[in-house]
């Protein structure tokens, strides 16, 4: 289930362009020497992995504490529905949520954040800017939240959050050096797949939490473990 994160940031790295693509743009690399190129945009990607890692423990934490009132099944089952729900419904029905003006103060506040820090080159701006990416939110970022929560653990929430972060690097730094080759019918045929494995992720987190005796996919005794491990202490 964790390696989900990772194919859900790879297929929708497109995404990822189209939302944070200008940041990448823009970003202030050495054209000119290599190495320095190099340590800039890892720094960079570094960032974003340790935002995305840290919103991973939050929410991990959130599923966990879910889960020690005996709700991990419903908990994964509840995540995998909202998932499949939220792709298939239109994208206009949230759009105009009024809960939703607290989001857009928060992003307003981060892009100005990282209009200042674009100006700068030192290894920090850097981190900054992919930092301060990395807490952007996006459709694609909800879903890998979701993700998240329903591995109802801090250390695992971090994780897939990571690695939906590792899966986003390569096209991310190909958008750095090549983003005009990146064409909208490209985009298109490639986003394409990204509603298909959001549903087969929530599938999984459905069976996840059915409890059919499938070993690691859908185990049967998901609240024994929990409880077991609260008997330790």
């Amino acid at each position: 289930m964790i390696w989900a994160g990772f194919i859900l940031g790879l297929l929708g790295s497109l995404h990822c362009i189209g939302m944070c693509g200008p940041i990448a743009f823009m970003l202030p690399v050495d054209r000119n020497n290599s190495g320095k190129r190099a340590s800039q945009i890892s720094t960079y990607h570094l960032g974003r992995l340790l935002a995305y890692s840290g919103i991973g423990v939050l929410f991990g934490l959130i599923g966990r504490s879910l889960t020690l009132f005996g709700f991990q099944q419903q908990l994964s089952i509840a995540i995998g529905v909202l998932m499949i729900v939220i792709v298939i419904l239109p994208y206009s029905r949230f759009r105009h949520n009024t809960l939703s003006k607290p989001l857009y103060l928060f992003v307003s506040r981060i892009k100005s954040a990282l209009g200042s820090t674009l100006k700068k080159r030192t290894l920090s701006a850097f981190f900054s800017i992919g930092f301060l990416n990395g807490l952007l939110p996006c459709g694609l970022v909800y879903m890998a939240v979701f993700g998240a929560i329903g591995t109802a653990d801090i250390l695992h929430g971090a994780v897939f959050m990571f690695l939906f972060g590792l899966g986003t690097v390569p096209l991310m730094t190909a958008a750095i050096f090549i983003g005009k080759l990146f064409t909208p019918k490209r985009k298109k045929q490639i986003q394409k797949l990204i509603p298909v494995m959001v549903i087969i992720i929530g599938v999984l987190f459905i069976v996840r939490g059915l409890g059919l005796g499938i070993p690691y996919l859908s185990p049967t005794e998901i609240n024994d473990v929990v409880s077991s491990q609260m008997n330790c202490h």
